[in-house]
């Protein structure tokens, strides 16, 4: 079986949300926040799981531009200057399909850091 393609990427600024259509008819609402902790780059995820980098502070990131790769993925530009992220359509449709589990993972993850979702600088 071959991986969904999207065949419609929205970005919602003032929302914050990316809409994703797929051509197997499953469309998915991720946040900017959700994808700016779910970039598959090697600065988010390091080079192994022992070496990700848990993401704090980005509960109001926002996207500011959507790249084409070639015809498997784009780059997401955050307004924090994070751009190195390839978020290839397998990827997008994985981070869609498991988003509850990937985003309960993440509380849990700042959780148990001591950390929270609001922007870096809120507590000044």
């Amino acid at each position: 079986m071959k991986n969904p393609i999207p065949t419609n990427i929205e970005l919602h600024q003032k929302s914050k949300i990316l809409e994703i259509s797929f051509d197997n008819g499953e469309q998915f609402e991720l946040s900017c926040e959700y994808l700016r902790i779910s970039s598959p780059s090697a600065e988010v995820r390091g080079h192994s799981p022992d070496q990700a980098v848990l993401q704090v502070g980005k509960a109001d990131i926002n996207i500011d531009k959507i790249v084409p790769v070639g015809t498997y993925a784009v780059q997401l530009v955050f307004d924090d200057d994070h751009d190195s992220g390839i978020y290839s359509w397998e990827w997008l449709y994985n981070i869609g399909k498991n988003h509850d589990q990937l985003w309960q993972e993440y509380l849990d993850k700042l959780e148990k850091a001591g950390q929270k979702r609001g922007p870096a600088y809120a507590s000044i």
